[in-house]
């Protein structure tokens, strides 16, 4: 019986340059990267502005705890396995993320919904870019490394962002139209 040459998927041990090499198997282009970034701006924009939305009518004072918490528990996740170029990216980032979050008024309990309903609507678009950037490699490879499935999802869920503006920042090298 042979011994796997990879270690399997793990969410505290994060091979983020293989990651990032699988990415491009996929992403190699210019403009789904940008696009799956607006959109990932936009599902995770629903999810943090839902629970802004909650805090406040909830009375709390101190409403923008929760989301200040979410993000810097985010950082960190991210901090223990990203470089540290697209831990910086990443920083300013939820920096100018968490800022239009905390920007938004107080709106009805009506509002929650609405705010959650963008995350489909954003993982759709996400999905759509898919058929405008049509490039891809030969992902069989990548897939014995990183198999397809819920774990390999939770682990992109937090990767995705940073490997994107890894992509974007500080890999012009990778570009393609």
């Amino acid at each position: 019986m042979s011994t796997p040459t990879t270690q399997p998927l793990s969410v505290t041990r994060v091979d983020f340059g293989g990651l990032y090499a699988r990415h491009l198997g996929r992403h190699s282009q210019f403009g789904i990267n940008v696009a799956h970034l607006i959109a990932l701006y936009g599902l995770w924009f629903g999810v943090y502005e839902a629970v802004a939305q909650g805090a406040r009518l909830s009375g709390s004072r101190a409403w923008w705890a929760p989301v200040v918490g979410m993000a810097a528990a985010y950082l960190a996740a991210v901090a223990v396995n990203a470089s540290a170029r697209a831990t910086l990216a990443t920083a300013a980032f939820l920096v100018v993320f968490v800022a239009s979050v905390l920007a938004v008024p107080e709106l009805p309990a009506w509002s929650i919904p609405l705010f959650l309903a963008m995350v489909p609507l954003f993982y759709k678009i996400q999905s759509w870019s898919h058929r405008i950037w049509t490039t891809a490699a030969d992902m069989s490879g990548f897939n014995l490394r990183f198999p397809p499935g819920r774990e390999l999802n939770f682990i992109l869920l937090i990767y995705e962002v940073p490997i994107c503006l890894e992509y974007l920042f500080f890999r012009r090298e990778d570009w393609r139209r």
